[in-house]
């Protein structure tokens, strides 16, 4: 958390699909065909990407300490990416310091692998997305190195050109120097063609605009910034990065949309999950009431699940959010937050019920202002 490949379909809204036009569907001449059950075919843009209005998190794969990565699970990750990209996710979001000791760079390994062994057609093949972030780790001194850091991403995923290179984190308020040579080094990749856009990940809103001048200045465009934002996540520093991305053109990637789980519905304070996440969890869980009620209520008008709600908020605020998956179930119910949209009215609902709720999210310590 510090925490390309692009369906030569076109870019059709299907937010307005309902029952009633399944109905329609099934009752038509064309009811044989084998139709996506998530409608791929809604795309927007990120600079000059065309992606698909969610993406799929791989923190996951490779952590043993936060979330009990085994390579027993390789298996049911590379089926729960099959069934995102057969269901018009191209978009899946990892970095080079993903997996924990040993297994360092092994989401990128299992990413590069799964895209290889995809059986569907080459054109849905042909435009899957990596977007991936390069560690500031405090070796990483100059332009070269970084671009270096690039080149071994991509010898990792056995990949030509990356979607989205992006800076995992600001070195801002601790090396300043650092920050100018690795702004340097996005640019050197990008110029090198190494990536086909760049991005920053964890970046507050005066740095935001401080690396959106460097870079256009170069000639290379700022394609979109990755901070957490969620419904736990919505405070004054993040809805102003969401308003600074809105006013540049470019995009926010939302990291952890469902709070690392908290949103979810699946826990309580007598139901925490193992390991650190529990800790957290229980700081904050007791303090959600307003706020989980309030996403059951619309998940139940709606016919939806609560993670489905609260990632559709995420889209309804123009972000593109990355929530994880490790299974198959997970996978299915996140793609279920595609094809519909909260109203105005659910969106002040919610909203109105974080306001309320007295526990917020921790921001990533890496986040600068």
């Amino acid at each position: 958390m510090v925490f390309s490949l692009t369906m030569a379909t076109p870019s059709v809204d299907f937010s307005c699909f309902s029952a009633s036009n399944e109905t329609l569907l099934s009752s038509s001449p064309f009811k044989t065909l084998k139709l996506p059950l998530f409608w791929p075919w809604q795309k927007v843009k990120m600079g000059p990407l065309t992606v698909s209005p969610m993406g799929f998190g791989t923190w996951a794969w490779g952590n043993q300490l936060l979330w009990g990565y085994q390579e027993a699970m390789d298996s049911e990750l590379q089926r729960t990416f099959n069934l995102a990209v057969e269901n018009g996710i191209n978009l899946f979001d990892t970095a080079d310091s993903y997996g924990t000791g040993r297994l360092n760079g092994q989401s990128e390994k299992l990413l590069g692998k799964f895209i290889r062994e995809f059986q569907g057609q080459k054109q849905v093949k042909d435009k899957i997305l990596i977007a991936t972030k390069f560690a500031a780790y405090p070796w990483r001194l100059t332009p070269g190195q970084f671009v270096n850091a690039c080149k071994s991403s991509l010898q990792r995923m056995e990949i030509e050109q990356i979607g989205i290179g992006q800076l995992h984190w600001s070195t801002a308020n601790y090396a300043p120097l650092q920050e100018l040579a690795l702004w340097d080094g996005l640019v050197a990749m990008y110029d090198k063609g190494l990536v086909q856009a760049v991005g920053v990940s964890n970046y507050g809103p005066k740095q935001l605009v401080k690396i959106y001048d460097y870079l256009k200045a170069r000639g290379v465009p700022l394609c979109s910034a990755q901070v957490q934002f969620s419904l736990l996540s919505m405070g004054e520093d993040q809805m102003e990065i969401k308003n600074i991305c809105d006013s540049l053109g470019v995009r926010l990637i939302s990291y952890s949309p469902l709070g690392l789980g908290m949103l979810t519905g699946k826990y309580s304070p007598s139901n925490l999950p193992r390991g650190p996440r529990g800790l957290l969890f229980r700081q904050i869980i007791p303090g959600l009431d307003p706020l989980l009620n309030s996403l059951k209520k619309i998940a139940q008008r709606r016919k939806k699940t609560m993670p489905q709600v609260a990632i559709n908020w995420c889209i309804c605020k123009g972000t593109i959010p990355i929530p994880g998956v490790r299974t198959v179930k997970q996978a299915e119910e996140n793609l279920g937050a595609l094809g519909w949209r909260l109203s105005s009215d659910e969106l002040l609902q919610l909203e109105y019920a974080a306001l309320e709720s007295p526990r917020k999210m921790i921001q990533n310590i890496f986040q600068t202002r």
